[in-house]
């Protein structure tokens, strides 16, 4: 560097320490971008916490209420034949407390009442209004998880922690649905999908993110005096557990699940646990095909109008629906048939391979399905073999006339198609 002049190798190093400085200045502009992100997210998720506060007053009087046993809504409130629905709104964070009690987490994991009151009703809140995916939603799946651990006696095929980890998982699974699927959360470019698409389940995902944005919220963590071990154990659970709603991820493990039937459970295996886990909660969430004709056909005019809506705006951005979606091609009743087929009764039946308990609820699916064909029937014996796209109420009106049609009539159609 004294020299007369620089030599290669002065120029060299210049050149070297030219690139780490500009490395190092993009790096730190880099660096100053993700502070500005995550102040702006962490501004977010504060307003959107400010919004979904719960009044003190509220959280008091649940938690200095006296919890009734599940019995006081109904005396078959602990039966699969009762419809949870039936529960007012209002009245849903008691009973939520009360199946904690019930189920025994409350004195197990040493929860503060204070704190699982707040947190069921920042839960509730949680939950936007769509016309299927809402708050009484989650609470039917809740209920139906409760009817499960009671009434399978799932405390001798899982741990306790499982268990609880579950019916939390029940209970905050569908927080801030927006009312549409995962492919429109693409298709339309959402925000969520900008955040999870690369990953897939891009809605389940952004469910155990909310979730854990009110587990961290001050006040309502259920979880705050488990260990640190049970503590990351329970969330990796809820994690799995709530990502095993998406059905992409149910008919990829329906296989082994079935396998996991016929081989016997053991308790002992990770894997089976995991698996009955996963089948559990996909149980309850579909249990809504699981209660009686008179409550089952009404919820199904819910899950259509979300549909419908959902297809009205895919018609809107230029892009045709899938029939299901679209309220001007969809066939219900042969929609809700294939449903039935191939969605919910192999859940049902594997659920009642493993629990000879579970087969009134098989048989209740299978006389749900017996209805749709019944009017399906009848819608084909009327429109000449098609069972044609009609209204729900359209549909509805012709259920006293389809009850009426000979058994060997329903049969020859189903089979025949006219």
């Amino acid at each position: 560097m004294n020299g007369p002049y620089f030599t290669t190798f002065d120029e060299d190093v210049a050149s070297a320490f030219a690139v780490y400085c500009c490395i190092s200045i993009s790096h730190s502009l880099m660096y100053q971008k993700l502070q500005r992100s995550q102040h702006r997210n962490k501004l977010a998720n504060e307003l959107m916490i400010y919004h979904m506060q719960v009044a003190s007053e509220e959280v008091q009087e649940l938690a200095q209420s006296e919890i009734p046993p599940p019995s006081h809504w109904h005396p078959n409130f602990s039966k699969f034949n009762y419809p949870p629905r039936e529960v007012p709104e209002d009245e849903t964070p008691l009973c939520c407390l009360s199946m904690f009690e019930d189920l025994g987490f409350i004195s197990r994991w040493r929860i503060k009442r204070d704190t699982l009151a707040r947190f069921i009703l920042m839960v509730k809140r949680g939950y936007r209004n769509p016309p299927y995916h809402n708050w009484m939603h989650a609470f039917a799946v809740a209920h139906f998880c409760y009817l499960c651990i009671k009434n399978f006696k799932l405390n001798e095929y899982m741990e306790d922690i499982e268990l609880f980890a579950l019916f939390v998982s029940c209970l905050c699974h569908d927080i801030d649905h927006r009312g549409t699927n995962n492919s429109y959360q693409v298709a339309s470019k959402s925000v969520l999908a900008a955040l999870y698409s690369s990953e897939g389940a891009v809605l389940e995902r952004h469910h155990f993110a909310q979730t854990m944005c009110i587990v961290n919220t001050e006040g309502c963590n259920i979880y705050e005096n488990l260990i640190s071990k049970d503590y990351q154990h329970v969330l990796d659970l809820m994690r799995d557990i709530i990502l095993a709603t998406d059905l992409a991820h149910h008919l990829k493990i329906l296989k082994n699940i079935e396998a996991m039937a016929k081989d016997k459970f053991e308790k002992t295996n990770l894997k089976h646990r995991k698996l009955l886990l996963c089948l559990i909660m996909t149980a309850s969430d579909l249990s809504d095909q699981t209660k009686p004709w008179d409550s089952t056909k009404h919820i199904a005019a819910l899950i259509y109008n979300e549909f419908f809506s959902q297809g009205d705006l895919e018609k809107s951005l230029g892009r045709t629906p899938p029939e299901m979606m679209d309220r001007e091609r969809a066939r219900i009743p042969d929609l809700q048939i294939g449903f039935l087929d191939h969605i919910a009764l192999p859940v049902y039946r594997v659920l009642q391979d493993l629990f000879v308990e579970a087969k009134v609820v098989h048989n209740t699916v299978k006389e749900n399905h017996r209805h749709w064909e019944k009017i399906c029937a009848l819608i084909k014996l009327r429109r000449g073999g098609s069972c044609e796209q009609m209204s729900y109420e359209q549909i509805l009106a012709l259920e006293e006339e389809a009850n009426s049609l000979p058994e060997d009539e329903v049969k020859s159609v189903t089979q025949n198609g006219h």
